[in-house]
């Protein structure tokens, strides 16, 4: 690894540093690629937007487990420690890819948001801030969950509703007394609502796709859930007829509700409602004109994925990355990791994100040596320095 630091005209130091490949996202796919990479002996760097290795899992809120059990929880070279069969918590999780970085020792740079990746010359240059990167590969595992996806008419909620999307929601202390309507039953809206429902009368609007047929639990964990995990594996994927008919349905709709059913929420209280269609008063109208008349709005709406940072011509018209298992045939040296269905259901899950982790690293291409540059490289033209959320 070449590093240069210079100082321009303004006295603005940037630092740039060329490497064989860029990792960016230090999250659990980005972590095993890593770990592939540093057993090759490659020259790599892992960029993250976190303080901290673990801190995508640290700020989710705080009574969410895992769905999958320990066993299936590990990164490669180490076993997730404890009980195979327990669902380890957001936080253990957390701990456990913080202690997988530093046991590798693996180059994980925290607080580096990036702004920008874009091809120049034979290779590419991705920066933060006052960072620059030069890198033969470039990898992007930031995952789907970017951007949160709210209504347009969110905004139009009156100042007296406490609104937070999912990925802002911690505990029921943030909520202020009253009722609270959760929109959206997928996952993430079917266990903040039963949480909600102990302390605050709850709302719930949305349909789930479909329902685990099992019961969650230690039991699942021995008999259920490793079929479940084999054909997420190696029967929905784009390799099966079957895979590749059910791929689009897969990412156009949530992910079958898991742990907490209907049948939970209906026993905890939780009222349902038909859809929101938009704002009243500064309260939430639902389908028939009815005004629900809440203190709090939890959005369950899940996220949309944000490339704008990648400027590179690899978007199909959806703007969805245009990849085969990651690799990305029109660019050279640019790759994609940790996606729904990159290449099978279990593609976004850490097991199947290691598996796709471990075929990208004997994909991406060794560098060949390149002379380091002294002075301080000029940004192309255009440089907007888009912010992503990494």
């Amino acid at each position: 690894m070449n590093t240069n630091t210079n100082t321009n005209t303004n006295t603005k130091v940037t630092e740039q540093t060329e490497v064989d490949t860029v990792i960016v996202g230090g999250g659990q796919a980005g972590l095993a690629l890593g770990y592939h990479l540093a057993q090759q002996k490659r020259d790599f760097v892992i960029l993250d937007a976190h303080g901290r290795v673990g801190d995508a899992w640290r700020t989710r809120w705080d009574s969410l487990r895992l769905f999958t059990p320990t066993k299936y929880d590990g990164l490669p070279g180490m076993p997730f420690p404890g009980d195979r069969n327990s669902f380890p918590t957001k936080d253990d999780e957390a701990d456990y890819l913080e202690d997988y970085a530093a046991r590798f020792r693996l180059p994980v740079h925290t607080d580096m948001r990036v702004d920008r990746l874009w091809p120049e010359n034979d290779r590419y240059v991705v920066t933060s801030g006052t960072h620059r990167w030069v890198g033969q590969n470039v990898v992007v595992a930031t995952g789907g969950c970017q951007k949160p996806r709210l209504p347009a008419f969110a905004a139009e909620l009156g100042s007296d509703v406490v609104q937070l999307h999912s990925s802002a929601y911690r505990n029921p202390g943030q909520l202020q007394p009253g009722a609270v309507l959760v929109v959206g039953l997928g996952n993430s809206g079917a266990e903040i609502a039963r949480e909600l429902s102990r302390t605050h009368p709850t709302w719930l609007a949305g349909r789930p796709s479909a329902e685990l047929p099992i019961r969650h639990g230690r039991m699942a964990a021995r008999f259920a859930l490793p079929l479940v995990r084999f054909l997420g594996m190696h029967v929905l994927t784009l390799g099966t007829p079957i895979g590749r008919r059910s791929a689009p349905n897969f990412t156009a709709h949530a992910a079958p509700l898991i742990r907490t059913k209907l049948s939970d929420l209906t026993a905890a209280g939780v009222r349902p409602t038909s859809r929101v269609a938009g704002v009243s008063d500064g309260k939430p109208l639902l389908e028939g004109d009815q005004v629900l008349d809440v203190a709090n709005v939890i959005w369950c709406t899940g996220y949309r994925e944000e490339w704008e940072w990648v400027d590179a011509p690899v978007f199909d018209a959806a703007g969805r990355p245009q990849q085969l298992r990651g690799v990305v045939e029109s660019a050279p040296g640019l790759y994609f990791l940790g996606l729904e269905f990159m290449f099978a259901a279990a593609s976004a899950t850490v097991t199947g994100a290691c598996r796709d982790a471990k075929y990208l690293a004997k994909r991406i291409n060794v560098a060949s040596p390149r002379p380091t540059h002294s002075g301080v490289s000029q940004m192309s033209p255009g440089d907007t320095r888009r912010e992503g959320h990494r």
